[in-house]
């Protein structure tokens, strides 16, 4: 077995340059093999003793990974929370109260691969490392019960409103009753988007209000509801109407509309575009607070009901990203605006939920242009911000005591509104509900079996059958049925539903709660004309740019807010 010292399974053995012509004994006068040998490589120094990120420490041990040193780094800057929609968010310990995503290009991943770096000089993490310290942390984030986290605006226990300016440093303006101020850290945890833009920091002037009104074309009575509200936007928990500029071309609607959102909630994409389906909607959606809907000619049903379900409250299920039975749920309540032409496309159901403002035809003397528009407005954005926050002030004061005669559907912002009013002297309320009564019969107009029924209830009086009675005798007044005329008897009733808002508004009531009395208890509908609901509205004037907002000296600090009377 191999006893030929000078050969090893048959090949000649390495010769020893330091004894070629004796080759050392192989272990033959040992009792045990390597029991009187020191430990193997003993006089070299240690392998990778001192390079940083290396698998042996410097007493031969081995080292943290580099998804272990990512973890512990991390740990050391953040606290790491779960939001109640089920995301992991990083807020750090010496900074601005700001929940950062785990991920993306704004997260810590991007941060920590940079701190890992920085402090282990001349190494880099590799992205399987990223990727396990990123699981780790989304675990260690999931041990903690969820927390709130908004987006541009929230609201504190004790009922003060805070608004997030988007800067770098985290300061935000807290508004409580009478009085507002900036802070340096936000009492509330705020996330970010890549679709907000910083917010200058509020100015109080006399003259903030006529400066914006200056900039618009509309009367008194829609410039002051439009106020009321962008105001009333930074309220977090009640639903607001979507404000909806109407006029025809050149009236300046998508500018104005932009000004509005760009007030409230600041994006470098403050108009979209009508979106392709309710993914994308809901993509849009959860990365602002306000934003607004460009040019909308006709308005799909699904997008009809989304919207709807945005000023009151939308969830949205989607499958979570990477997983197959897991998912997320994306609820939101919005501040939305848009622009059209024409209100007939507004259904049933949203033409109750919004507040349309009507500008007028611009003239050709007066006409700016963007730019200097644009110019114009961001000189004065810091005076509007600060005297809309006076007004918010002011309405959060007196809401608690404001109390209807009758509450509409957006009774919530009626009572903002009717705040405003208390506040200032205006009537912005009688004269949103007189202009929602005028949406609701242009929206009304705008759908033909709802003109049909309509002319069918006024000739009758009151009219009492089944649905496939009714779609019997409808008929258009073309006598051609369009392609969204109901198709059968279930359609029908499901149309007539979705219209008794609108039709009520014009004085037509719909019962669906009787039965007919032969055997088989088919349900019946019972329209029946009855007296319209009674809006009352100041009557609009033309916009006096002088007078509007009188010339006072600048607010004392100390007696503070100032009067909007």
């Amino acid at each position: 077995m191999n006893t030929d010292l000078n050969h090893v399974n048959g090949h000649r053995r390495p010769i020893d340059p330091a004894n070629p012509a004796e080759p050392p004994p192989v272990n033959t006068d040992r009792p045990g093999v390597n029991t009187d040998r020191p430990g193997v490589n003993t006089g070299r120094p240690t392998v990778n003793a001192r390079r940083s990120g290396g698998k042996s420490g410097e007493d031969g041990g081995k080292k943290p990974s580099a998804a272990t040193r990512l973890v512990a780094l991390a740990r050391e800057r953040y606290t790491f929370v779960i939001s109640t929609d089920a995301r992991p968010y990083a807020v750090a310990i010496d900074g601005p109260n700001l929940a950062l995503p785990l991920r993306g290009k704004t997260g810590v991943r991007q941060r920590l691969a940079r701190l890992y770096a920085d402090t282990f000089e001349g190494d880099v993490a590799s992205q399987s490392a990223l990727a396990d310290a990123m699981t780790v942390l989304e675990g260690i984030a999931e041990d903690n019960d969820p927390v709130l986290v908004h987006l541009r605006v929230g609201s504190t226990p004790d009922g003060r409103v805070v608004v997030d300016l988007g800067t770098t440093d985290g300061r935000a303006v807290t508004v409580s009753a009478g009085r507002w101020e900036v802070v340096d850290r936000s009492p509330v945890l705020f996330r970010r988007s890549g679709a907000m833009a910083p917010m200058p920091e509020p100015t109080r002037a006399p003259d903030g209000l006529a400066r914006f009104h200056s900039m618009l074309n509309m009367d008194e009575s829609a410039f002051r509801q439009m106020v009321a509200w962008m105001a009333a936007a930074w309220l977090p928990d009640i639903p607001h109407p979507i404000l909806t500029c109407k006029g025809e071309q050149g009236t300046g609607k998508s500018m104005t509309a932009q000004m509005a959102i760009n007030l409230v909630d600041p994006s470098p994409a403050a108009r979209r575009s009508q979106p392709r389906d309710e993914k994308a909607w809901s993509r849009q959606a959860f990365t602002s607070w306000a934003l607004c809907l460009d040019n909308i000619s006709t308005i799909p049903r699904w997008l009809s009901d989304t919207l709807c379900k945005a000023v009151t409250g939308d969830g949205v299920v989607d499958r979570a990203l990477f997983t197959d039975d897991d998912v997320v749920v994306l609820s939101f309540r919005r501040v939305l605006a848009m622009t059209t032409i024409d209100a007939g496309a507004l259904a049933g159901d949203l033409a109750e939920r919004v507040l349309m403002v009507e500008l007028q035809l611009i003239d050709g003397a007066r006409r700016r242009s963007e730019e200097e528009l644009d110019a114009a407005f961001e000189a004065a954005r810091p005076a509007i911000l600060g005297a809309l926050l006076d007004l918010l002030a002011g309405v959060l004061e007196v809401l608690p005591s404001v109390r209807l005669d009758s509450m509409p559907r957006m009774a919530d912002f009626a009572r903002v509104l009717a705040a405003v009013d208390q506040v200032t002297g205006w009537q912005t309320l009688p004269d949103y509900l007189a202009a929602s009564s005028n949406v609701a019969s242009d929206a009304l107009e705008g759908d033909t079996f709802g003109t049909a029924l309509a002319a069918l209830v006024t000739r009758a009086g009151t009219w009492t059958g089944t649905a496939a009675q009714l779609l019997e005798q409808l008929q258009p007044a073309s006598g051609v049925r369009p392609p969204d005329w109901p198709k059968d008897p279930t359609r029908a009733s499901g149309r007539v539903k979705r219209l008794a808002p609108l039709l009520r508004s014009i004085g037509i009531t719909v019962d669906d709660t009787q039965r007919s009395q032969d055997p088989d208890r088919r349900r019946l509908l019972i329209l029946t004309r009855t007296e319209p609901e009674d809006t009352s509205a100041s009557t609009p004037s033309e916009p006096d740019q002088g007078s509007f907002w009188p010339e006072e000296p600048p607010p004392d600090p100390d007696n503070f807010p100032p009067d909007l009377h």
